[in-house]
């Protein structure tokens, strides 16, 4: 058996292009958390709705999911930087509005309801449905084939950092300076991540293939998914963990009504599970996982449901704090092997399509998740729906880890 080589733990850094490529996710990340906070806690100071809550992410999952096949196979025709820059430039113009509707005129809108803040919120879904997959098959062309899981694991890295940061600055500057200063800065962070994009430098496309017609090509994609059973395995398992399990759409109210910590207790609470993300994917930079992967994914996930469990019978501050930390740890693991596996395992020229359904999968089922938690709450109450989606999500892993056996049995990532 051939050696697995080494790589530095630092060795995709060293390539200026995707420094320039991970600052701008960064830049963009931060801003979407800090808006992801602030509209969540101005939603629900109007409405007063679990139920709203979970609109958000519905708002923003429909259009994502509905243009998510069309826009992989526009990553794997179209200059993948071009498609980036158009999509967060979209975004630019979604904060703004934002920021529009928080000061006069604009502010006399949301007299009349919530649904131009949701209008937007669908405007971005669209955006981010196409920017995901020109995202995930943009950043490999970055990158030697021997740094990827290297690559991944900075990219997790640096998307966890500023998850961490973007969700407890979001919730201090609505705390402390309003939600218009929280929106100012969000439009400064995604006007950053614009010029940082526009510094990378353009890469060909990888040889389009042959299939003829969109659909085609569509199909494709969708067919090397489901004839790949460790790839499907790993994606329906988050999928469903993701769907149930989590519970930061129901946050607010656990802040406000529960643990009584108002707006920036909110963003620290947020900011928790990424924090322990972070912390297991620094650890993962330096300890590469060289075996039992499967095993090790399914374990995590069963151990970020569990977390789930005990965070919705938990009244107190702390450790409810601790339990998310964990939770965040667990799930750095599952992104991390989910990811590096499509990157190894995909095709150059269909990456963008493969992305796409990686994205219907797992991307989006976040923000129906949200809707889920939401209308659970509505009917079950908030604790017992919390209780309910952690359930749910070791019911999961049990039946994948009987029915997916190449999954369970996977050792390496390459």
């Amino acid at each position: 058996m051939n050696a697995v080589p080494q790589v530095g733990p630092y060795a995709a850094l060293k390539i200026p292009d995707f420094r320039l490529f991970i600052s701008a996710r960064f830049a963009i990340t931060l801003a979407i958390q800090i808006q992801s906070i602030v509209v969540a806690w101005q939603v629900y100071e109007i409405t007063n709705d679990p139920l709203s809550l979970g609109l958000i992410g519905l708002a923003e999952a429909i259009p994502s999911i509905g243009v998510s096949l069309y826009a992989g196979h526009i990553a794997d025709v179209v200059p993948r930087k071009l498609i980036i820059l158009v999509c967060v430039v979209t975004l630019l113009i979604c904060s703004l509005s934002l920021l529009f509707l928080t000061i006069p005129p604009g502010n006399d809108i949301l007299k009349y309801g919530v649904i131009p803040i949701y209008t937007v919120i669908f405007v971005s879904g669209l955006a981010r449905g196409f920017l995901s997959p020109a995202f995930f098959a943009f950043m490999p062309q970055l990158v030697p084939r021997a740094l990827y899981e290297n690559a991944v694991t900075w990219n997790s890295t640096l998307w966890e950092t500023a998850a961490i940061s973007g969700l407890a600055v979001g919730g201090l500057l609505y705390g402390i300076f309003g939600v218009t200063t929280a929106y100012v800065v969000d439009v400064l962070l995604t006007f950053s991540g614009v010029m940082l994009i526009a510094m990378v430098r353009s890469k060909p496309l990888p040889p389009i293939s042959s299939e003829e017609g969109v659909a085609e090509k569509i199909k494709t994609g969708l067919r090397f998914v489901f004839k790949n059973k460790i790839i499907l395995g790993a994606m329906s398992l988050d999928l469903f963990a993701v769907l149930f399990g989590g519970a930061v759409a129901l946050l607010p109210i656990f802040a406000k009504e529960i643990l009584h910590i108002g707006p920036v207790g909110l963003g620290v609470l947020r900011a928790a599970p990424s924090c322990g993300a972070l912390i297991m994917a620094f650890y993962i930079t330096h300890n590469p996982i060289r075996r039992n992967a499967g095993r090790i994914l399914l374990s995590c996930v069963a151990g970020f449901g569990l977390c789930m469990i005990l965070f919705a019978f938990s009244e107190n501050f702390w450790l409810s704090l601790s339990l998310l930390v964990i939770s965040g740890g667990f799930d750095c693991v599952s992104v991390i092997i989910r990811t590096t596996l499509l990157q190894t395992l995909t095709p150059e020229n269909i990456k963008g399509r493969v992305s796409a359904v990686n994205h219907i999968f797992v991307g989006s089922s976040n923000e129906i998740g949200m809707f889920e938690s939401g209308l659970a709450a509505r009917i079950m109450g908030t604790v017992p729906s919390v209780v309910f989606g952690g359930c749910m999500t070791l019911l999961v892993v049990a039946l994948t880890g009987r029915l997916a056996k190449s999954l369970r049995r996977l050792q390496s990532l390459r």
